[in-house]
């Protein structure tokens, strides 16, 4: 089994050399799923309890409108007249309990293969069982749990640097069809705007009309607006000079770094409003981030070797990888919109003439101060992993 890639299916650990990289993984599956990371030397999950919460809620949605996401093509008509016959449990303890009983499993696992200054993105995968469901003609939370399989792929994940690097976005398709669950159709789907994905360009926006944003492929989109044309630079004193502004939940998915951005700026007193940033209003616009917890690369075992062999040189390498490791805003650097707007069409990206909007090279004051006050909130929200 490779030490920086493994994989476990209702808590048994598959015995193999070649497990794929999360994304693949993703893409071969139905289901609904999350992806957290862990922090502070892979000893606690980030912002557990929101990311469980977040995948019963898209359980529950996927049981009540689109059952084939859940189960894939095996589901039939004879599933869905017995869930339309039957009242659905709530979803929240069947995850909890689930979800925690695999992770005690895997937890083990990451502690005996964690090196210093390593960290691991985990990803969980719920996905239904439609020859154990059929076997029920009434369905109550026992039966529900049986009738589900939890998959967790971890891999080594080194994050990267707050302000390091800033985030280059390209606007190039719809927004995703039941955008209030995390399912697994959307990551085959965004695979297919790849094209329009030009090489300078880190993360792909979307938009229902070429000119409202909603969020990115796989991130939270927000733009610290101007509503006092005579304020030119952000600090404490100026926040009501400013707005942050994120599309409303409904039309993008609810991120959890979404939510804790919203939660900081109105216990710090920012302007905060959930409406889709207009592209026609971008000279108003002075910062722009996105929300991930996943800003990084996946690593292997050079990339680990190298990693311990600096930390071993330089100890103080340590205390920059670990103080640093919570970056989960990203700076926006530049933003670029076709002139016309028409996804449907089929073309590369260099095919299409874009406008362009440039920003600061590094954060701004408001989302430096968004960035700090999340990661201290984030910090008491972990899930201690026991080894």
């Amino acid at each position: 089994m490779d030490s920086t890639r493994f994989l476990f299916s209702n808590g048994i650990v598959h015995q193999v050399s070649d497990v794929p990289p999360v994304t693949s993984f993703l893409e071969a599956h139905p289901g609904v799923y999350t992806v957290t990371r862990t922090h502070n030397n892979a000893s606690c999950l980030l912002l557990w309890e929101r990311h469980l919460k977040r995948l019963a809620n898209s359980l529950r949605i996927m049981f009540e409108t689109n059952p084939k996401i859940l189960f894939g093509p095996n589901w039939s008509t004879a599933h869905s007249s017995l869930l339309s016959s039957t009242q659905l449990p709530q979803f929240e303890p069947i995850i909890q309990c689930l979800v925690n009983e695999s992770i005690s499993k895997v937890s083990p696992y990451i502690c005996k293969e964690t090196k210093v200054g390593q960290e691991w993105s985990v990803a969980v995968l719920v996905c239904g069982n439609s020859e154990k469901f059929i076997e029920h003609a009434s369905l109550d939370r026992e039966k529900i749990s049986r009738a589900l399989d939890v998959h967790i792929h971890v891999s080594s994940h080194i994050p990267m640097v707050f302000g390091s690097s800033g985030a280059s976005l390209a606007l190039v398709g719809r927004g995703r069809t039941l955008a209030t669950a995390k399912h697994l159709d959307w990551v085959r789907h965004r695979k297919t705007l790849e094209k329009l994905r030009a090489p300078s360009v880190t993360e792909l926006l979307l938009s229902n009309d070429g000119d409202h944003i909603l969020e990115g492929s796989v991130s939270n989109f927000f733009v610290v607006s101007r509503t006092d044309e005579k304020s030119t630079e952000a600090n404490e004193d100026t926040y009501s000079s400013f707005e942050v502004q994120t599309a409303p939940l409904g039309d993008v998915l609810p991120g959890i770094i979404r939510q804790l951005v919203i939660e900081v700026c109105l216990s710090m007193g920012i302007p905060v409003r959930e409406v889709a940033p207009s592209w026609s209003m971008r000279e108003s616009w002075e910062e722009a981030f996105i929300t991930s917890k996943l800003h990084g690369v996946e690593c292997n075992s050079h990339h680990l070797t190298v990693l311990n062999s600096s930390i071993l040189n330089c100890p103080g390498l340590l205390l920059l990888v670990a103080s640093d490791s919570l970056r989960i805003l990203q700076h926006v650097v530049s933003v670029r919109v076709p002139s016309s707007w028409d996804p449907s069409e089929s073309r590369s990206w260099n095919e299409i003439e874009w406008e362009e909007k440039h920003l600061k090279d590094g954060p701004g004051m408001i989302t430096m101060t968004i960035q700090a006050e999340v990661i201290r909130k984030a910090s008491f929200e972990g899930y201690l992993l026991a080894s």
